[in-house]
């Protein structure tokens, strides 16, 4: 971890841990995603609002940037069936989706999940993500006046505890078996709280710790490892083959490290992040599902911001 103290020294930090791998397989001369073949994906989150409003109009707008795959989170309003219906019409694939642990709402959680997997069969998704944790008793999770949604996020996880963690890593090597036995696999996303100092080690490192390798894989959100002030690769290095999937999310210098789910977000290709080397990295460490994913404030409509993500992406050499 980059010393928080330190608040300018991520990008240097990840330019130095760049240069090391300069030899490597960056040094390819063609881009990235048509050497390896593998589709630039989008996390659907990153359109917000605007995606609900017209589900049709802008997953054609998404397929027509150039996106062949895409990652689900919620339903949309809609039903499996519908929602597979529409990636159909757009020609896109959603191969993954987060999945709540727990909820009242209409869309399945972790907790149904049977009802998980036959949804998944008829969308056509074999990836499913646990996106955040659940919630025990004794956490205080509640919205206090005044509180916006970051800082209420860092107070809940704060609250959490070393036995906490291992229980979420209990609840993923148990639905991922369940998910194993029907040909689907179970996988964690992370924030920044993930890295924050807890009882000698950090809660990322609990899951990594307590969950079965063959069950239980990771989706790195490389934007948030960045803002916790971490190296994601080292982060890959250390933890060789548990990351199977990668948000591509890229963040500005101004970027302060901490554990309270706050970033400068920006559009890939134009953060600190050395996407030429990560990428190649991360495919040599067995990532092999990248999603393009943003987070608010935007500085142009999200549409907008997508296909300069993908512009980059189908074009950087790495």
């Amino acid at each position: 971890m980059i010393d928080l103290s330190r608040r300018s020294a991520i990008g240097a930090g990840l330019a130095a841990a760049a240069a090391g791998l300069a030899g490597g397989a960056g040094a390819a001369g063609a881009p990235f995603f048509k050497r390896t073949k593998l589709p630039i994906g989008l996390q659907l989150y990153t359109l917000g609002g605007d995606l609900r409003a017209d589900v049709d109009g802008m997953l054609g707008q998404v397929a027509k940037i150039g996106y062949r795959t895409v990652e689900l989170a919620g339903y949309l309003g809609k039903t499996p069936k519908e929602l597979r219906a529409s990636f159909d019409k757009a020609g896109l694939k959603a191969t993954s989706s987060h999945v709540q642990a727990e909820g009242n709402g209409a869309e399945p959680t972790l907790a149904q999940i049977d009802r998980v997997v036959a949804d998944s069969k008829v969308m056509g998704v074999t990836h499913i993500v646990l996106p955040s944790v659940p919630m025990p008793a004794h956490v205080d999770a509640k919205a206090r006046p005044g509180e916006d949604l970051a800082a209420r996020f860092a107070r809940v996880y704060g609250q959490l505890t070393a036995e906490d963690w291992k229980s979420v890593a209990d609840l993923l090597n148990a639905k991922g078996q369940v998910l194993k036995a029907a040909g689907m696999t179970m996988g964690y996303h992370n924030h920044n709280a993930e890295f924050m100092p807890l009882a000698g080690t950090t809660p990322l490192e609990i899951l990594l710790k307590n969950t079965d390798p063959k069950l239980v894989s990771f989706e790195m959100d490389v934007g948030w490892v960045v803002a916790a002030g971490g190296d994601p690769f080292a982060l890959m290095r250390a933890h060789k083959g548990r990351f199977s999937q990668m948000h591509v999310k890229d963040v500005k210098a101004t970027t302060k490290p901490n554990f309270a789910f706050q970033q400068d977000p920006t559009e890939v290709g134009s953060g600190i992040i050395p996407w030429p080397k990560l990428l190649p990295a991360a495919y040599a460490e067995g990532v092999r599902g990248f999603f393009v994913e943003q987070e608010p404030p935007f500085a142009r409509p999200r549409i907008e911001a997508a296909k300069l993500c993908f512009d980059y992406l189908d074009k950087v050499v790495a």
